[in-house]
């Protein structure tokens, strides 16, 4: 793909071709949350994966499940979490678990030899990350949260403009909001709005998205401190619902994001080089399912009155045949096949990337507790 490319759009098309000559790594789910159908479907597109099992706390719920989101007839269900995991069949376990559980039972799946692929935010402080990812360390499998964003061909264009010196220099500054106007039954009854359940509340839920694209931007190198922003907003239990902060590095290139269950849906990223500036509009869930775009403003000015641009942005395409939670399955199924069938050792880019996520969330949540004052990482 030609990053420069002016009017039309250029487009790079990723195909994906069915891999038939090993069996699937066999899937099983723990709960049955909303965004677990969105996985269902996921593991039944990915070419290397299977759905196998599935528990719920009950098991006429974990039935209706299944026959709701194409779990083949033979699969496996069951009236407790456990029983999953005690499962012999069950490579994989896939956990939409509040976060106030992950520790419990990510612990139990790594020690019961299966594979953990966790829903975001990984735990409600990175002292219980460092546990759950000692223990699947310890126990030889493969960690991974759910940040389907990371998987799309789109990021790995992207990272090809951030990182060229060349087109778009050095990083200056980046930019990040998630954003969604919850109802008033999301706002009164979700999960992400229990103090008991997912005491993080939008940071958990979406700032993680933010600060992951943050890090992402800045090649996941720490900042040097972090500072909660003033607008902070909880709700009647404490519990976040709109909250930022600053990020600030040693290079002196700085970042602000912005979350918020409390305004339109809005999923931006702008990172901003001495020499491009990139745009991205809709990074955690594309437009479309198959096929996403960002911008690359190049080397522009404007014209000899100021009154428009000589050189425009110009908008590169990114299709592809699978949509990226698939792929992030189709992923995380090849690193298990890899320990499964080869003996090797965990991928452990990805229990990084989390712990470093997790670090600044930490920090931005220490932040706010200690009425905004600044964080050294």
């Amino acid at each position: 793909m030609a990053l420069y490319n002016t009017q039309p759009a250029s487009v790079t098309s990723i195909p994906f071709a069915k891999d038939k000559a090993e069996m699937p790594i066999q899937f099983g789910i723990l709960g049955c949350a909303e965004v677990a159908r969105k996985v269902s479907r996921s593991i039944t597109l990915a070419p290397n994966a299977t759905l196998y099992a599935v528990g719920s706390r009950s098991l006429e719920k974990a039935e209706r499940f299944a026959a709701a989101n194409g779990f083949p007839p033979s699969a496996n269900i069951y009236g407790d979490y456990e029983a999953v995991l005690d499962d012999p069949g069950v490579d994989a376990v896939y956990m939409p678990l509040p976060t106030s559980l992950h520790l419990k039972w990510a612990v139990l799946a790594a020690e019961k030899k299966k594979h953990v692929l966790l829903e975001k935010p990984a735990a409600l402080n990175v002292a219980e990350l460092d546990h759950i990812l000692a223990a699947c360390e310890s126990n030889g499998v493969q960690f991974m949260d759910n940040s389907m964003w990371l998987h799309h061909p789109r990021t790995a264009k992207i990272k090809e403009l951030l990182s060229d010196p060349h087109r778009f220099g050095q990083l200056k500054s980046v930019q990040s909001i998630f954003t969604f106007l919850g109802d008033s039954d999301f706002l009164e009854n979700d999960i992400r709005v229990k103090p008991d359940l997912d005491a993080l509340g939008v940071l958990g839920d979406i700032g993680w998205y933010c600060i992951g694209a943050i890090l992402f931007a800045a090649g996941y190198e720490l900042p040097k401190s972090v500072t909660a922003l003033a607008g902070t907003v909880f709700n009647e239990a404490g519990v976040l619902q709109t909250c930022g902060a600053s990020l600030l590095w040693e290079d002196g290139k700085v970042a602000t994001f912005t979350c918020s269950f409390e305004a339109h849906l809005t999923m931006n990223v702008t990172a901003i080089g001495t020499k491009a500036t990139l745009v991205v509009d809709d990074f955690v869930i594309p437009f479309r399912e198959d096929s996403a775009a960002f911008s690359a403003a190049t080397q522009c000015s404007y014209n000899d009155l100021a009154t428009g641009w000589k050189q425009m942005p110009s908008k590169h395409v990114v299709t592809t045949d699978l949509p990226q939670e698939a792929l992030l399955v189709r992923e995380f199924s090849s690193l298990v096949a890899d320990i499964k069938r080869n003996g090797s050792k965990p991928e452990q880019k990805w229990p990084t990337l989390s712990r470093k996520t997790q670090q600044v969330l930490d920090a931005v949540k220490t932040s706010i507790d200690r009425e905004l004052q600044p964080i050294e990482l």
